[in-house]
């Protein structure tokens, strides 16, 4: 049985989107969303490219002083953290706040995370880490639904609208770290930190005066609790979150809850909550047999994710450290600050997400199936790793500085997989998503990126244990496999699919 049809109503109250083309052939609100997005990655990505060399940098030069593999693991931890707050997000869109308040309220959290993170302070850098995480659980999963929300089911502009949201993002992508890597060269890592502070309050003062335009923007949650479920649901909350804290503060003054600790309990978490999630969501009374029967092929994409996710983000964690050792950090002349280089990889995917959108609107319903495209992606993510293989192969930290163009070529490769599956798997999402679960379906994606970064976690200690072409080669190579394997169960996804394309 096929889904209803989204124009007809919101789940969470608003009015049907309007079947208009004034955005590049795309609805209005498209634009309102992708502003969004455009600050909210120069905030986030321009952050998180100078966080890891932040870790790494030494005490007597204003960073924390830790050693290279620990910096990357704690980058990935936090970035486990992010997207495991995502399934908080998306049960409060759904069930509380419905998804234009969840949006806005999780800017302004991740706002305030980075001005507590502008402040000099090691203290204020893991309250900020843990404010930022907070609000990108809320607004990440609960835009993209939004965008979902702006086109009928059967709209073929659907892959093309997400192609475009996804160049947004990547402009913010691509300028966050030119402005976070000039500032924390010149002046230093918290004036870096406080331009992802101003670009997130930008992006939330165009969100506000753009709200007329976004289909759901009305008070009510898609699926509200009664009140008095509500009112047990916060109590519970609160005590849950009252207890954690209590806890880890009396394991953290007993010297038990270590760092290392705390990154393996992420790990540990990445793992059990999307399982738990998936198993919620196939035994829910919520859920018709329809709707479960497209879980399945979903639960496929969902690992093809996890696959090309925990390479993407070693852009900016073992790449960056890479980076910022052996390579050159001069083109023509012209020097710049080693996190510039994760600009590249916005670049590209600026560069090539409308080449990638103008391509599927040309071909229609000749285009490749999603399954396909998803497993696409995943193989150009691998081939980037195996590209480094080639030019760390015999080379150490001292030798000769590995050329430029080695890690521009691997964004490359590694931009154009992500356009690729990105846009497609966040769309085949908004489509296969149960009408109940329509903004956690959409939180259970961004699981996948929080348990390619619990996995990434735990491998990156190795990247100091081991030649750096070992490390690259062997995880490009496992990738290649996964994204392989997709592809053999094309026939079997477009058959599960329907009727996703």
């Amino acid at each position: 049985m096929a889904r209803t049809d989204m124009t007809s109503t919101q789940p969470d109250g608003g009015p049907a989107p309007e079947d208009d083309a004034s955005f590049f052939g795309q609805p209005r609100g498209l634009l309102t969303l992708s502003g969004l997005e455009v600050w909210e990655r120069f905030s986030f990505l321009g952050m998180q490219a100078i966080l890891v060399l932040y870790f790494a940098d030494t005490v007597a030069h204003g960073g924390l002083g830790m050693a290279a593999g620990t910096a990357a693991s704690v980058s990935a931890a936090y970035g486990t953290l992010v997207y495991l707050v995502s399934v908080a997000g998306g049960w409060l869109a759904d069930r509380v706040l419905g998804s234009y308040r969840a949006v806005l309220w999780g800017g302004v959290l991740i706002a305030c995370g980075h001005y507590c993170m502008a402040v000099p302070a090691g203290a204020m850098t893991w309250v900020g880490l843990g404010l930022i995480s907070a609000g990108t659980g809320l607004l990440k999963p609960n835009a993209a639904t939004m965008v979902g929300r702006l086109y009928r089911t059967e709209d073929e502009r659907r892959d093309a609208g997400f192609a475009v949201y996804y160049m947004a993002i990547n402009i913010g992508a691509f300028a966050g770290p030119l402005v976070t890597g000039w500032l924390s060269d010149h002046q230093g890592w918290h004036w870096g930190f406080s331009a992802a502070a101003a670009g997130m309050t930008l992006g939330l003062a165009q969100y506000v005066l753009g709200r007329r335009h976004l289909a759901g923007r009305r008070r009510a949650a898609g699926a509200a609790l009664a009140p008095d479920a509500l009112r047990r649901a916060v109590r519970r909350i609160v005590a849950g979150a009252v207890a954690v804290a209590v806890a880890a503060t009396v394991l953290a003054l007993a010297g038990w809850l270590t760092m290392a600790r705390f990154v393996d309990l992420l790990t540990l978490l990445s793992v059990v909550a999307p399982v738990a999630y998936f198993a919620v969501m196939f035994a829910s009374p919520r859920v018709t047999a329809a709707e479960r029967g497209r879980l399945r092929p979903y639960a496929v994409l969902f690992l093809a994710s996890t696959v090309f996710n925990f390479v993407l983000f070693q852009a900016y964690s073992t790449m960056m450290l890479l980076a910022s050792t052996d390579a050159a950090t001069t083109v023509l002349g012209f020097g710049f600050p080693a996190s510039w280089y994760a600009s590249a990889l916005g670049a590209f995917e600026v560069a090539l997400a409308p080449v990638v959108a103008a391509l599927w609107v040309r071909m229609g319903r000749r285009q490749p199936h999603a399954s396909n495209k998803i497993a696409i992606g995943v193989v150009l993510g691998g081939l980037s790793f195996l590209l480094m293989a080639l030019p760390t192969a015999g080379h150490g930290t001292g030798g000769p500085l590995l050329s430029v163009w080695w890690i521009v070529g691997s964004y490359l490769l590694l931009g154009l997989g992500d356009v690729v599956l990105e846009t497609s798997g966040m769309s085949a999402t908004s489509k296969l998503a149960p009408a109940a679960f329509a903004s956690q379906t959409m939180s259970l994606w961004f699981l996948s990126l929080a348990l390619a970064n619990g996995v990434q976690a735990q491998t990156v200690k190795l990247y100091d244990a081991v030649s750096h072409a070992a490390y690259f080669g062997v995880n490009g190579a496992i990738a290649v496999a996964a994204g392989l394997a997709v592809l053999a169960a094309a026939p079997w996804l477009r058959r599960t699919m329907h009727p996703v394309r």
